[in-house]
């Protein structure tokens, strides 16, 4: 399983981050979007509102799992 770090923007230059900074995947969404009711990064990704680098097939494993979703929402609840 690749690495993944999870950005979670809460305004310009402040930024929520989990995992290592080599990390193979990161995903970064805003705070807005993240804490939404009914959240589904599958669907902020394909608005545009999640942003990745890294392997494309990696982040659709990670969407696939539910293991983004489960991270981004711990990530975005947190003060």
């Amino acid at each position: 399983m690749p690495t993944v770090q999870y950005r979670v923007v809460v305004a310009k230059r402040d930024e929520r981050v989990e995992g290592p900074d080599d990390a193979d995947v990161v995903i970064t969404v805003p705070l807005a979007e993240a804490t939404t009711d009914g959240f589904d990064p599958t669907v902020a990704f394909m608005r545009g509102t999640l942003k990745s680098t890294g392997s494309t097939g990696a982040l659709f494993e990670l969407l696939r799992s539910g293991e983004a979703a489960t991270s981004i929402s711990r990530i975005a609840s947190q003060s």
